[in-house]
């Protein structure tokens, strides 16, 4: 056999086995965390970083994309829409906020078919509609929209915030009026872990950030969906300062219909700083809050100030 056929098949036999390396190579994708009806996509935009978002048309044929560039002045916004029917001459553009408030940035002329908008936003956190009615103050599931903003590849959703001062189970006792501050207290914005994305059976380690009269402890949740279905959490408590007197910790799951789920609480004595709260929840996916709740207080939702944030710090 000549020098130039051996070449030539050591040539091929090299490019087969690149092949089935590449074959057997597991492609990694990041998946959205969405609202299962995506109704509501409300994200948070990173500062400094140009997002791309698509709009997606609601009852029409069409196309939008928005552009969306975060700074220390503001949000702007891009906006491009084709392919409209003839009928739509113009659209009105709004930002709901996690909140659900509205704010309206403005008329969007359509001209063949086509339009662009160019505007600014003060918030951070939202999601784009665009409207044939030109006054609107409410946004639901029913709103008339032909346009929504869909979740860019690698966000979450942002949860409604839930106001729930004065919900308690059926008690003996009846709740105190609620004063300007625990009324502030009362209202949470819980992002959703996505725990749908974490390995089944293995723990996904997270650390929890204190805010308030416990910053400076530390604390670590470990989160494992289990093959027979509930997901069991620990949150293991490190270096707890004395919680005051009368008070208590109280760890919550955090549904994506803005339900809460208590978990666990941990009374800290004087001298302690170890503690942890196990349990297990049926939620398919949940944030956790923990918040100082009154040691008396048995509310099935919580009304304390939230003074923990949960950053992923290992995701299996």
């Amino acid at each position: 056999m000549s020098r130039k056929v051996i070449s030539l098949l050591a040539g091929v036999m090299l490019l087969l086995a690149i092949a089935a390396i590449s074959v057997g190579q597991e492609t990694k994708t990041t998946k959205v965390v969405q609202n299962p009806d995506g109704t509501f996509t409300v994200i948070e935009y990173p500062v400094g970083k140009e997002v791309q978002v698509t709009l997606t048309p609601v009852g029409i044929t069409a196309d939008g994309v928005a552009t969306i560039l975060r700074d220390d002045a503001g949000t702007r916004i891009k906006l491009n829409l084709n392919k409209l029917p003839a009928e739509v001459t113009t659209v009105n553009l709004y930002a709901v906020d996690h909140t659900g408030a509205i704010t309206s940035l403005g008329p969007v002329t359509v001209a063949n078919g086509a339009a662009t908008f160019t505007g600014t936003t003060p918030l951070s956190r939202f999601m784009l509609i665009a409207s044939p009615e030109a006054n609107l103050t409410t946004y639901d599931p029913n709103t008339k929209v032909i346009f929504r903003s869909s979740v860019p590849q690698g966000f979450a959703v942002v949860p409604r915030s839930v106001d729930v001062q004065g919900e308690r189970v059926a008690a003996t006792t009846t709740p105190a009026p609620a004063t300007p501050a625990a009324v502030a207290a009362t209202s949470y914005t819980v992002p959703m872990l996505g725990v749908s994305n974490f390995k089944r059976g293995e723990d996904t380690e997270m650390k929890i950030k204190f805010s308030g009269p416990l910053t400076g402890a530390r604390a670590n949740a470990f989160i494992k969906p289990r093959d027979d279905g509930p997901t069991e959490v620990r949150v293991r408590f490190h270096e707890l300062k004395e919680v005051p007197t009368g008070k208590v910790l109280v760890v919550w799951a955090a549904g994506a219909d803005n339900k809460f789920v208590k978990l666990g609480q941990v009374v800290n004595a004087p001298g302690r700083n170890e503690a942890e709260v196990k349990s297990e929840t049926t939620l398919t996916d949940f944030g956790l809050l923990i918040t100082m709740e009154d040691a008396a207080g048995e509310g099935a939702n919580p009304l304390g100030p939230n003074i923990g944030v949960i950053e992923v710090i290992s995701n299996q």
